[in-house]
């Protein structure tokens, strides 16, 4: 017999295990799979996050007006461009800009003056003395007035005011989107909404920095001809620097139709002619303002009122 033993029948040597790890290492390895799990799981939850539209309370009002950067940016461009080229060195994106700072990021319900001021600064704006125009109730024919003109300033012929005008705009705390779908109504939601706190600041604004004779253009044709409410009767006049205006004028203007609700000698015209005479400003009230009462007859010239002031004139004419 062989004298070497049959390595078949001898017993397989135990193999060796290829890591030998400390309990300690084991420990920290597994933390370490935990945490790499938890970043894949957070990245995957924010790519889903990104293709999904921003989550904002909702409201009971209209919405941010679509493309309102871009439209706020086109007007700016227009206004120092065309409309007033003396102020083409604004900067109009930073304007917007500054204009949505104001507001993204922000509760809509609890919008302060501050907010708006670095828009304010941009976009400040001198209006000579004797050029403002105020109005209540009367948005339409006034700016028909100040079309025509175009010396004259009413608060939306400034370049802030014609920015905002007719526009809608919010965002939310918890996003850094605007809010399309709904903003704060001032009635049922919020009185300090960031479009309601924007125009009573810049309202105040314009009327501190009036000068000389300014007027209003009020409408005698409604029931509530002075609204102590209104943005004019709560913020406009009671802003309106004594030592720069010496005269405040009203212009009563009344429909062609009627009625005739109001005039001058009105109860409610006279509540405004005490708290500006309060004021130490002078109130002088001029029924149907000739120059803003002929507007009227661009839109229907066929107007009894309108043929008979033009028969006047064609027989003026005829006599010289």
């Amino acid at each position: 017999m062989d004298s070497n033993s049959d390595h078949r029948l001898s017993p397989v040597p135990e193999e060796k295990p290829c890591c030998n790890l400390s309990k300690k290492a084991k420990i920290w390895l597994s933390i370490l799979c935990i945490l790499v799990v938890g970043a894949i799981v957070m990245v995957v939850v924010g790519v889903l996050k990104l293709g999904q539209a921003p989550t904002h309370k909702e409201w009971s009002g209209n919405g941010t007006t679509p493309y309102f950067p871009e439209i706020v940016l086109g007007r700016c461009y227009t206004y120092t461009r065309f409309k007033r080229p003396e102020l083409r060195h604004k900067d109009c994106q930073e304007i917007v800009k500054a204009f949505q700072n104001a507001f993204l990021s922000k509760d809509p319900c609890s919008s302060r003056e501050q907010d708006y001021q670095p828009l304010m600064k941009l976009t400040s704006q001198d209006i000579p003395c004797n050029k403002a125009i105020f109005w209540s109730k009367s948005r339409e024919l006034v700016h028909q007035y100040t079309q025509v003109q175009q010396e004259m300033f009413t608060l939306e012929d400034t370049l802030l005011g014609y920015l905002a005008d007719g526009l809608r705009w919010c965002g939310d705390a918890g996003s850094s989107e605007m809010n399309y779908k709904s903003c704060p109504d001032w009635r049922k939601d919020c009185r300090n909404n960031t479009v309601s706190v924007f125009w009573d600041t810049v309202s105040r604004q314009f009327a501190e920095n009036a000068c000389g004779v300014v007027q209003v253009v009020l409408n005698g044709s409604i029931s509530n001809i002075f609204d102590k409410n209104s943005t004019f009767g709560r913020v406009e006049i009671h802003n309106l620097h004594p030592e720069k205006i010496p005269t405040l004028q009203a212009w009563v203007i009344h429909d062609l139709e009627g009625p005739l609700s109001h005039t001058c000698s009105s109860y409610l015209i006279n509540d405004l002619r005490q708290i500006v005479e309060k004021r130490n400003i002078m109130f002088i009230c001029q029924d149907d303002y000739r120059p803003v009462k002929l507007l009227q007859c661009v839109r229907e010239p066929e107007h009894q009122f309108c043929r008979s002031i033009m028969s006047a004139t064609g027989m003026a004419g005829s006599d010289l």
